[in-house]
């Protein structure tokens, strides 16, 4: 496996709600990145989800559209 290579990890719903909390309190979302290892663009789209619809499940935040699309 080479360096750029993760390996994928998964999270509790409470850590998501756990490090949302803390940007909300005025943590870097830097800070956060680093300090717990994350990728910017998943701690974006916990940020995202929670103010969205509260939730951290693709299913509760999608859009009328794809929830058409799918049925």
């Amino acid at each position: 496996m080479n360096q750029q290579q993760r390996i994928r990890r998964s999270f509790r719903a409470d850590f998501h709600r756990q490090m949302v909390k803390l940007y909300q309190q005025g943590k870097s979302r830097s800070e956060l990145v680093r300090q717990y290892d994350l990728t910017p663009s998943t701690l974006d789209r916990w940020i995202n989800q929670s103010s969205k619809s509260g939730s951290f499940k693709t299913k509760d935040n999608r859009t009328l559209e794809e929830n058409e699309l799918i049925a």
